[in-house]
C-alpha cells in the first residue's frame, strides 16, 4: 500500500499490541506518551474490562518526530474521513490527528498514534482549545511503569457521539472517579455539548 486507500475491512484489520509491548517498543523515547483509548481507562481501574481491538498512545504534536524515529522500521498511515494516506517525511498536516502504524512488511496494523496539541505549557482539547490543562500533567502511570492519559480526558474525547462501547466505558470508570476529576470531565462537556446526558450523571 503506497497511495491513499479506502478504509474497507480488508485495510483495516488489527493485531494490536498490548500496553507492556508498547511501553517496551517506546522505553527509550524521551519526550511525554500515554496510552490512550479504552486501554487507559482500564490501566487507571489496574483491570481489563473489556476486550480491546486496538491501542493508541496520546502523542503532542511538536514531539511526534521521537515517535518517528523509535518506529523507524514501521509504516505510518494518516487515518482520515475513511481514508489512509501514507505519512512520508514532513510536517504532519494540522488537520490530522490519527496514524495508524505497522511494522514494514506486516498487512494488520498494531499501534494508532493520536496527536495532540499545545501552546506553550498547556494541553488543549482539540475540539474547543478553551478547554485545557498543564501540559505536563494530562498523564498518569501505572506501577508497571505504563504512562497513561488521565481518565477524565480520555472520557470527554469519548463524550463526542459515544459508542454502545464509549457508554460502557463511562458507566464503568465514573464511580472511581474522583470530585475534582468529575468537575473536570463536567466543565469539558458543558463547554462543549451542553445538552449532553453525561451531564446528569456526573452531578
Amino acid at each position: 500500500m503506497t497511495e491513499t486507500v479506502a478504509a474497507t475491512p480488508e485495510t483495516t484489520r488489527w493485531e494490536p499490541l498490548t500496553p507492556e509491548q508498547v511501553r517496551d517498543l517506546l522505553r527509550d523515547v524521551k519526550v511525554p506518551w500515554f496510552i490512550a483509548g479504552g486501554w487507559a481507562l482500564d490501566l487507571y481501574l489496574g483491570r481489563a474490562t473489556r476486550a480491546h481491538t486496538d491501542i493508541d498512545v496520546a502523542v503532542y504534536r511538536d514531539d511526534l518526530g521521537a515517535i518517528r524515529k523509535a518506529l523507524g522500521g514501521w509504516e505510518m498511515f494518516v487515518a482520515d474521513a475513511g481514508t489512509l494516506t501514507p505519512w512520508r517525511e514532513g510536517d504532519l498536516p494540522k488537520t490530522a490527528h490519527e496514524l495508524w502504524c505497522r511494522e514494514r512488511g506486516k498487512d494488520v496494523w498494531q499501534l494508532e498514534i493520536l496527536v495532540e496539541e499545545r501552546s506553550g505549557d498547556r494541553w488543549t482539547y482539540r475540539r474547543d482549545p478553551d478547554v485545557g490543562l498543564r501540559a505536563n500533567d494530562i498523564g498518569r502511570k501505572t506501577s508497571e511503569g505504563i504512562p497513561y492519559l488521565r481518565p477524565e480526558i480520555q472520557l470527554l474525547y469519548k463524550s463526542k457521539d459515544p459508542r454502545p462501547v464509549d457508554e460502557t466505558d463511562f458507566l464503568t470508570v465514573l464511580p472511581r472517579l474522583d470530585p475534582a476529576q468529575k468537575a473536570f470531565l463536567s466543565a469539558g462537556i458543558w463547554t462543549t455539548a451542553p445538552r449532553h446526558r453525561w451531564l446528569g450523571r456526573l452531578g
